[in-house]
This record gives C-alpha cells, structure tokens and sequence, in this order.
C-alpha cells in the first residue's frame, strides 16, 4: 500500500491486481499510466470526477522561434490566457446556470465519446453542478475506465484485508497492490499543530475556535512575523495559484523592507481588519458555485465554509497586495533596549510595525 504522492518508484505493478481508492486530480493523472501494465484495476469512486477534454496541444517550431524574436508575441498569448480564464471564473463565481450547463454538455459529451457502455457511464456521471468540486481536463481517463482490465467499484469501502478490499455488499474485491489517491491536507494542514503565537496557543487552535482565516491569505493576529504563502482563501480554482503567490510575495518583501526602513522588530496584522477580511471571505463565497454547487468538496471545512479558494477574480487579490503606502513612516530608530516597544506604524490602515 502506498499513497500516490509517495510512489514506489521500485514496485513493479507489471501483471498485479491494483486497487486504486480515489477518483480525483491524482488518480486522473497516474490510472491512465499504469492501466495498461496491470493484470487488473479495480477503481473505488466516492463520488464521480467531472472531466473535460484537455486541448494538450504541444508548441510548435514556429511558435517557440517566433517567442524568442520577439518577446511580446508570447507575453500577448499568455495574457489572452490569463484573461480567458478570468472571464470564465465568473461563472464559478456566480454559479451561473447559464454558462456552467454549456460547460456541463461539453463534459457529458466527452463521457458519452470515452464510455460507450452504458452501464459504466452512468456509474461514473457526476451528480453536481461543474465547478463544484475541481474540473479535471483529461484525454485518457475515460477511455482507462472503459478498457477491459478494469473495474469501477462504487460501494462503501468497509474494510481493508490481508488479501483486499471488502466493500458494504459483502464483496471481496482481492488485490495485490492498493495505491491511495485520496488527495492531501489543506483544511487541518499538519503545520498548523507546530507554530505557536504570543499567546502559547498554535495556530491550529486558533483556527479550531473561529475557522482558518488569514489577512491577505498571509497573516494572522497573534502570529508577529508570520507570513504564510498559498494560506487561506488563496487556493485558486480557475487559473494559476502563482498569480496570487507571486501577490503575496510582493505583499511580504514590501512589509520587510518597511520593518527594516522603520528599525521593527514586528509586525502584525491589526484584529478589526482581520475579522472585517473573514466576513468578507464568507459572504463572497456564499453564492459562489463550490459553496452551492450541492457537492461535499475538498474546498470546504466541516461547517460548510470555504476557507481554501479565493472567491473573486485574481486581478482584485492582486490589487489588494500592493506594495503598502504608510499611513506615517518615521525615520529609522536606534535599536530599543531589549523588551522595549516604543512606537506602532500603521500601513495601509491593516498591518502595525512595532519597535
């Protein structure tokens, strides 16, 4: 047994009877690869994945010459991306019903192409409005499902054996080799229990008491001189999660810069401003489609909210993370005596520095 994140590179599946649990981003990924090496696969899905058609096409000769000439070309091209992508989040973001059922035919096509038997087909139709849980652009699953050597199992798992898999209809499903692709911690991230605040309590419960929150994504009262990257309400669901990285990066390095400029020793985010940024989280995400879509994602904690993906267009993050104007900025200090505070600088009206 082994989760797919830490693959045994050394373990030959070549004629095996493989279970795989899972039916999500990794399992959609490496099923298509192993499918033809193994003697048989046995699939568990929870709930089905809804997949589209990958475009997947390579760049050409003429592409890649015409980008190093001229540069421009294919900063035109990634910004056509990057905006194409930031139309369709609109329709995520207010659960149209409109633009998600055109991107549900184009879904349900791709099945009805992969999956000729009926049978299998409506075993593996997601039951949720797109965009609910992760769109998942893949070629060959459908037709990996669809091959001879392969088995999707939609019982309740009950209990694993010495010889395999016992499902709630009194099944033994018997396999050699179980690979897990049931996905990773985000909500309840293990990092969480090992970083403490000034008040001796960890972050986790912190979290535990009001739900996982942070300024920007990147800061929490409390926490001086804690800045996380990819943090909450920053997971992106639409286009790429280093649009809001990059973000926050510049958000962090300005606020070092300020630390230094001002002679800080912290730097902290104000409470007022962090409670008003989780409501604001929370009523933004309601209507979008991950908290409506009427599917149990990854996305949401166990009170039903969405503390993972960022409820709005990238381009507004960004401009909520600009370099920080001070409100005043005095000039650099001396160094206090130690345990001393002497002076707080507000910037942007959300963050204090103390020296």
């Amino acid at each position: 047994m082994f989760h797919s994140a830490a693959w045994l590179a050394d373990h030959d599946l070549g004629g095996e009877r493989v279970a795989v649990i899972g039916t999500g981003a990794s399992a959609i990924q490496f099923v298509p690869r192993i499918q033809p090496t193994v003697a048989s696969l046995t699939v568990f899905q929870r709930t089905a994945p809804l997949v589209l058609p990958h475009r997947n096409r390579r760049i050409t000769r003429g592409e890649r010459a015409l980008y190093r000439r001229v540069p421009a070309a294919q900063r035109f091209v990634r910004g056509l991306v990057y905006w194409s992508r930031e139309l369709f989040a609109g329709a995520l973001l207010r659960n149209s019903e409109k633009s998600l059922g055109k991107l549900e035919q184009v879904a349900r096509k791709h099945l009805q192409d992969g999956i000729p038997d009926p049978a299998l087909r409506a075993k593996v139709t997601p039951e949720y409005t797109p965009g609910c849980k992760r769109l998942l652009p893949s070629n060959d699953w459908y037709p990996a499902l669809a091959a001879d050597n392969v088995d999707v199992v939609t019982d309740k798992i009950v209990e694993v054996t010495e010889t395999g898999v016992l499902t709630a209809d009194g099944t033994q499903h018997p396999v050699d080799t179980i690979i897990f692709g049931t996905g990773f911690h985000v909500i309840g991230n293990p990092v969480a229990d090992r970083i403490k605040g000034v008040d001796g309590r960890t972050l986790a419960e912190h979290w535990a008491m009001s739900g996982m929150s942070a300024y920007l994504g990147t800061t929490v009262p409390a926490f001086p001189n804690l800045f996380l990257l990819a943090g909450p309400n920053t997971g992106i669901a639409h286009t790429s999660l280093v649009v809001t990285i990059e973000a926050q990066v510049r958000y962090v390095v300005d606020a070092l810069r300020r630390m230094a400029e001002v002679g800080a020793g912290t730097v902290e985010v104000r409470r007022p401003v962090f409670d008003a940024w989780t409501e604001e989280m929370l009523n933004k995400a309601a209507p979008t489609v991950w908290n409506s879509g009427g599917c149990a994602s990854w996305y949401l904690d166990d009170a039903g909210r969405n503390p993972v993906l960022w409820p709005d267009y990238t381009f507004r993050f960004a401009r909520r993370t600009p370099a920080l104007p001070p409100r005043r900025l005095p000039a650099p200090r001396r160094r206090p005596p130690e345990g001393r505070h002497l002076m707080a600088v507000e910037l942007a009206g959300a963050t204090t520095l103390v020296t």
